[in-house]
């Protein structure tokens, strides 16, 4: 099944590429634009000798077919804005962005969860009530706004995590502390990027609960003197996470764009303010890079998703 899900992957790669540079190029002027605004104002010669110079100025069809080229080589190009190679550029901000990605993700998976199934055993008592609420809350709140929030509350009137960042500037840390340090500054962005993510899981668990404990199986296990324990966690909770297992590995892809946002708000050192420099500076060498390195992650994340899936419902993989 793996094997399978990577070879449907190469055409969709292909298509990111090519979709992705097109629709980049439609973009108004360029990083030589940018370059130039930025400095005052050049002269038409200079501009066209940069334009030459980062072959800028050949067709689309030439720049597309040397892009495709270059990526089988993982040769995203140079970037004009950073004067580095684009992937030695992105190699360096993406470590964070995937931390950040995956601890958001494992917060919304475990604490959604957690929720759905409450909700769903104590189903219309004021458990479910109380929960249900805070759960509408975090739907229809706006990560930039829960992150605002949090560094309102928890960083500038209780003082319990620092403002921003990823670790503590000048600290000169090694070892255990500087993993607690940096530990200290995941936990606020990550909690913001996953405070969505948290409510949708936790409705679907608890829809996907209702529905696995009123069916007949788990009756006759009630009937049989099963631990309601036992009967809530080994029968229901593992058959009603197929279907939020399976949704987590689309909203992967959401999380890592999300992370733009929130990282803009925590000045987090990832891929989400690279993107927004390349934006400004109108280098889409690096935009285009960003695209496929995250397109990469998330079609992994995919995979990943559908084996575990298989191992939690071995008809799926049949």
């Amino acid at each position: 099944m793996i094997r399978r899900a990577a070879l449907h992957a190469i055409p969709t790669m292909v298509g990111v590429v090519i979709v992705s540079f097109l629709m980049l190029h439609l973009m108004p002027g360029d990083a030589v634009d940018a370059l130039a605004g930025i400095s005052g104002g050049a002269s038409a010669e200079t501009v066209a000798a940069m334009r030459s110079a980062y072959g800028l100025d050949d067709p689309l069809g030439v720049q597309l077919a040397r892009y495709a080229a270059g990526v089988f080589t993982l040769d995203f190009g140079h970037s004009i804005s950073y004067g580095a190679p684009v992937f030695d550029v992105i190699v360096d901000r993406l470590p964070a962005t995937l931390l950040l990605a995956a601890t958001a993700f494992t917060i919304a998976l475990v604490i959604g969860v957690a929720a759905g199934w409450a909700m769903a055993v104590f189903a219309d008592r004021w458990q479910d009530r109380t929960l249900s609420a805070g759960v509408l809350f975090l739907y229809s709140a706006p990560s930039f706004w829960v992150g605002l929030m949090a560094i309102v509350v928890f960083s500038a009137k209780l003082n319990l995590f620092p403002l921003g960042g990823a670790e503590t500037i000048g600290a000169d840390l090694t070892g255990w502390a500087l993993v607690a340090d940096r530990l200290h500054h995941l936990i606020l962005p990550a909690s913001a990027l996953a405070a969505f993510f948290v409510a949708i899981y936790a409705r679907l668990t608890r829809a996907a609960m209702l529905e696995v404990l009123h069916q007949d199986f788990i009756r006759t296990a009630r009937a049989k003197g099963l631990h309601p324990l036992r009967l809530q966690f080994r029968h229901g909770l593992r058959n009603a996470l197929i279907p939020v297992v399976t949704m987590a590995g689309l909203h992967f892809g959401n999380l890592v764009g999300g992370a733009v946002v929130v990282e803009t708000v925590f000045n987090w050192p990832g891929l989400g303010r690279l993107t927004m420099g390349a934006l400004a500076s109108r280098d889409i060498s690096v935009l285009l890079g960003i695209l496929l390195m995250t397109s990469v992650v998330v079609i992994a994340a995919n995979i990943l998703i559908d084996w575990l899936v298989a191992r939690l419902d071995p008809r799926v993989s049949a």
